[in-house]
């Protein structure tokens, strides 16, 4: 008979952060997958999208820290107003055509996002059994990921008798709705001191923590040689979502039809999950040889997608502006055109595919360092920070308008780099890592704040 988890359960948990994502960034994926936030010109989406990453590479670093200090549910409930504030400028972008308001919300939002994301980080991959971290993933990405359907599905429903090229205000409207919806959630976390594993272990290792041990150990991160060999996988792992929202589905598809491919882009971000959990998790194996196996997956999957968008890419140079249409044969493509839709609409999402095998991967390597909770917020504030770095400078070469062949040139080659790093961690993976909290951290009779409502006598 199936029975629920316990509220204080790791998997509970994981599960509401896994929902809170699915109202917040969730929708905010959706929302940038339309190509330029839905508009018909991307540039007040792309210059938005840099000033988001500009602050989240400074509030993804320092997050980690910022929840270690003020936990886990306060922090996620103001971000999460920040996704709303960004959707809602678009209504005001549709009346003015002003762009400034929207840029402003990026930054703001840029904050919100690197503080909940490190928050997300920390759940996920330091409140599981280290036999079980693959599955959690899979479990957060797959909720996750049905946000990214939904926006996919209201576009697509909304615009379906449209033929306007910009979103309709009753789009942004619920986005709106739903994301204010995921910052109330978030006051369902439960404190991390509360949590309990179901062999009774706790999932917090009791360390006094301040703002001072926080900004020395930020610090350590940029002289660890680990995370400094992950900096290219890093950089590179949203590196893709520019062209691949902007170049290619803002590219190639009319309006409606990007709904509708991104309703598969995300779905199948799931599946590709799902099915790479059971490799992450195999215990028949070493962390070493399941790292490698799927290593060599992702690397082979990702340059064969590339592959393929080479060959699509060759056929076109630019998509549609207010004046013209894309000059992709044929014109914008539109879903019901079968046998024009068939191809890009599969290799898109195959794209999606590759998103998730990269980034489960990425976040099964940091969890596999430690199972440190505070040091896991710090490793995953570090990676969505550097994320962020190589989103910025992505979103600004479509902004600048480089040419499409010339933005996916540069995403291949980045991702070879990211290669070798890569390897060389997994390579030095061991089966078992300490969790003893060294002695400097140990300090008996004082107080661990584990969340900002919730203190624990060591």
């Amino acid at each position: 008979m199936f029975k629920l988890p316990r509220y204080n359960s790791p998997m509970t948990q994981v599960v509401l952060v896994g929902f809170v994502c699915f109202l917040n960034p969730g929708m905010y994926n959706a929302l940038n997958g339309m190509g330029g936030g839905g508009q018909v010109d991307h540039t007040t989406g792309s210059n938005a999208n840099t000033a988001l990453y500009c602050t989240f590479v400074v509030f993804g670093v320092i997050g980690g820290s910022i929840v270690n200090l003020f936990g886990v549910r306060w922090t996620i409930f103001g971000s999460g107003f920040t996704y709303a504030l960004y959707s809602g400028s678009y209504i005001y972008l549709n009346h003015t055509q002003k762009g400034g308001l929207t840029i402003a919300a990026g930054a703001l939002l840029g904050v919100g996002a690197g503080i909940l994301w490190a928050a997300q980080g920390m759940i996920m991959v330091s409140y599981p059994r280290e036999e079980e971290k693959g599955k959690y993933i899979a479990v957060f990405w797959i909720i996750f990921n049905l946000g990214g359907m939904l926006g996919g599905i209201l576009p697509f429903a909304i615009n379906f008798h449209s033929d306007k090229k910009s979103l309709a205000d009753g789009v942004y409207i619920a986005f709106v709705i739903l994301e204010c919806l995921g910052a109330f959630l978030s006051l369902a976390l439960c404190p991390p001191a509360k949590v309990v594993r179901d062999d009774g272990s706790s999932v917090v290792l009791v360390k006094y923590t301040s703002a001072r041990k926080e900004a020395i150990e930020i610090i350590k991160l940029f002289l660890n040689p680990t995370m400094l060999a992950l900096l290219p996988m890093c950089f590179a792992s949203n590196f893709f979502y520019g062209y691949q929202f902007n170049c290619f589905n803002g590219g190639i598809f009319n309006i409606r039809t990007r709904g509708f491919n991104n309703i598969f882009y995300w779905g199948f971000q799931m599946v590709g999950s799902y099915l790479l959990s059971f490799l992450l998790d195999k215990q028949e194996w070493t962390k070493r040889k399941r790292g490698l196996i799927v290593f060599g997956i992702v690397a082979v999957f990702f340059n064969a997608i590339w592959g393929g968008t080479l060959k699509l890419q060759l056929r076109y140079t630019h998509g549609p502006t207010a004046d013209e249409d894309t000059d992709y044969p044929g014109g914008s493509i539109d879903f019901m055109e079968h046998s024009r839709a068939a191809g890009p609409i599969i290799l898109y999402l195959l794209c999606g595919v590759g998103d998730a095998l990269y980034q489960n991967f990425a976040y099964w390597i940091i969890g596999a360092l430690t199972n440190d909770n505070q040091k896991l917020s710090r490793y995953a504030g570090f990676y969505k920070g550097i994320q962020s770095l190589g989103a910025t400078a992505a979103w600004q070469l479509d902004a600048k308008k480089v040419t499409f062949m010339h933005q996916l040139i540069g995403n291949w080659v980045l991702l070879g780099i990211s290669l070798f790093p890569m390897f060389y961690v997994v390579w030095n993976l061991k089966d078992h890592v300490n969790d003893a909290v060294p002695d400097d951290d140990a300090v008996a009779g004082k107080e661990y704040v584990a969340d900002s409502d919730e203190k624990v006598s060591v």
